[in-house]
């Protein structure tokens, strides 16, 4: 999605008629149904009315493309001014430039990261450099067009009002720098030159036209991409705030040695990258020979990392690198350099099947090692067991001595990149209030059906296409099929539909299993996974009666040990227990609802349910979904 696309003559018409910052806010509000600061207004017609000059220059041909504010696909990042157009030899060429208002910075020791002006105070941020080089990489890595036609990139950065120094050109940073050039205040003419060697001939904005239209690549998958990541090949690119977590962590784990224990604190709601920033974390400090291993209490991750990886690395190998969230019961005080604890929000007090080893997760972590990086969301805690907040690891990290660090994953990449998608849930479920209350502006496709058999039909036809398309539904049936293979578990007998829970057969690897498709998932079993498209059923332990989303506990199976204690909690301390078990049911539903990176379709089992979720999705018919 481009915000405004034109060429250098109309786009500088603009600029001297004063208009461009109002013309690029209407339409803003217009394709993103939201406005904006004030303040990255004013920048808007700060830095285009620079850009204007720098294109000022018959050696540029008027109809070069112009593209401002232009999505990256599958992300919710925008790259600030695109330049396109053909050079000697009619190749088609896009020159990107970061724009930036800085005036200073300060090196930091982290690879790939200053410190400057944002907001309020001085904040590390990636080198601007790095974020033009970075997001090159991810539109070539998405876009069919780039890549076939193809088309060559150049990035760069222009920070029009800052003064030579000698921190933005540091030698520190010249991996990046010779990525992509920075051209500071008095660069002008310099930058000039740069768009000059690339843009020999117009092209009347047609090469962003059709990379704006053109086919998306599927995103990758973690899973799939494990085996390339630990041979040492970069299989994602980090960008913004990943990137700074990522060096962070890196650095947090040198220093622990000699200053003391750190812990570190990542927060980030689904699809914001977690898991791609642990396992790189995973592969980088093993490779620099710290003794490192991945945490998560969930089975179903570590399950599908093993089978992925089996064959390419040993086991002892495997068994090594991934480990459960009660393995450091007995472990000495800082045997281990760095943990990385993904999904940290599902961490328990006690350990072991009965739940009666240990003392605490949490604590047993810290204690274990020089360097503990939590990856956190609170809000997927999804069983009364589940201890893991930032309050509690804030608790234990005081109590040991260590030097605590929070950090935010804020931007999505799941969801087609959609920040908006998870407000929308969010919204739909009552959980919080957001202006997200349809999908009008999303490019994602989310559909209620009529049916459970409609809805296995659709899930099934998307599954053809790459084995990554999964039903899942709320634990509101009986498991009989763990008994009696024969048995049906999810039956619903208007639509003479039934299938079985997943878990006899495949397990925690249920996601990744091909006849897998003739199961259900549950939340126990695709909790820190994805897939291309979910198909969701929920269950009557959620419902809507006037328009109030409610929950009902005494729905959920009586094998389900999620909920188990809530009885004696609701005698001990019965307001605290409903408000509990509102939020973990609702929980679980906002995370089955967000584990499709493409689409997610609905069916609820309650009529008056359905038709309020029908209720959001007035609007979707207007979404071009590509499948």
């Amino acid at each position: 999605m481009i915000v405004y696309r034109s060429t250098k003559t109309d786009f500088q018409k603009d600029v001297d008629d004063g208009r461009i910052d109002q013309i690029i806010l209407n339409n803003f509000q217009q394709k993103l149904h939201r406005s904006t600061s004030k303040k990255e207004i004013d920048s808007w017609w700060n830095s285009l009315s620079y850009m204007s000059q720098v294109l000022h220059d018959d050696s540029i041909p008027g109809n070069t493309g112009i593209a401002i504010e232009c999505q990256i696909p599958q992300t919710s990042k925008r790259i600030d001014f695109i330049i396109s157009g053909k050079n000697q030899n009619d190749e088609s060429q896009v020159v990107i430039v970061e724009l930036k208002q800085w005036t200073t910075a300060e090196i930091t020791p982290k690879k790939g990261i200053v410190k400057t002006a944002l907001g309020k105070g001085l904040h590390e941020t990636s080198h601007p450099s790095y974020q033009a080089w970075s997001y090159a990489a991810m539109l070539e890595d998405f876009s069919e067009t780039v890549q076939e036609e193809p088309v060559a990139l150049s990035p760069c950065a222009y920070l029009h009002n800052y003064e030579e120094d000698t921190v933005i050109k540091n030698e520190f940073y010249s991996e990046y720098l010779d990525k992509a050039p920075v051209f500071l205040k008095r660069d002008k003419q310099k930058l000039r030159e740069f768009i000059k060697l690339f843009v020999k001939k117009g092209d009347d904005g047609s090469i962003m036209y059709r990379i704006d239209q053109g086919r998306i690549r599927p995103s990758k998958q973690l899973a799939d991409s494990l085996t390339g990541m630990l041979a040492g090949k970069k299989e994602f690119i980090l960008i913004d705030e990943q990137k700074l977590v990522y060096e962070t962590a890196l650095y947090l784990s040198e220093i622990a040695e000699r200053e003391g224990k750190q812990v570190m604190i990542v927060e980030g709601g689904p699809g914001t990258g977690k898991s791609v920033v642990a396992i790189n974390l995973l592969v980088e400090l093993t490779k620099r020979e710290k003794l490192t291993q991945y945490v998560s209490k969930n089975a179903a991750p570590r399950k599908v990392f093993e089978i992925k990886l089996s064959g390419s690395i040993t086991q002892s190998r495997i068994n090594s690198l991934f480990k459960g969230s009660g393995s450091y019961i007995d472990t000495k005080q800082n045997q281990f350099d760095t943990l990385i604890i993904d999904e940290a929000h599902r961490l328990n007090e006690k350990s072991g099947i009965f739940s009666n080893l240990g003392s605490n997760q949490v604590k047993e972590i810290i204690n274990a090692a020089k360097c503990s990086i939590f990856f956190i969301d609170e809000n997927q805690q999804v069983t009364l067991k589940d201890i893991g907040s930032k309050d509690e690891i804030k608790k234990w990290a005081s109590r040991a001595g260590a030097i605590i660090h929070e950090y935010d994953l804020p931007s999505q990449f799941r969801c087609n990149g959609s920040d908006g998608y998870l407000a929308f849930i969010d919204h739909l479920l009552q959980i919080r209030d957001t202006a997200n209350y349809d999908l009008s502006d999303l490019n994602f496709d989310f559909q209620v059906m009529d049916s459970p058999v409609e809805l296995f039909e659709l899930i099934k036809d998307k599954n053809n296409v790459d084995n990554k398309s999964r039903l899942v539904a709320g634990y509101c049936w009986d498991w009989k099929s763990k008994s009696n293979p024969n048995a049906m578990d999810i039956v619903i007998p208007d639509f003479n539909f039934s299938k079985q829970w997943n878990l006899t057969q495949d397990g925690s690897a249920w996601i990744i299993q091909p006849e897998s498709i003739n199961q259900i998932g549950c939340i126990h079993t695709c909790q820190g996974l994805e897939a291309s498209y979910i198909g969701v059923i929920i269950g009557p332990d959620l419902i809507v009666r006037n328009g109030e989303v409610l929950v009902d506990p005494s729905k959920r199976s009586r094998m389900d040990q999620s909920i188990k204690g809530y009885k004696s909690l609701l005698r001990t301390n019965p307001d605290m227990a409903k408000e509990k078990i509102k939020l973990l049911i609702k929980n679980t539903y906002r995370t089955l609802l967000t584990r499709g990176m493409k689409g997610c379709y609905v069916y609820c089992v309650d009529d008056e349910t359905k038709d309020y979720f029908r209720s959001f999705t007035y609007l979707v018919q207007d979404i071009n979904c590509n499948s």
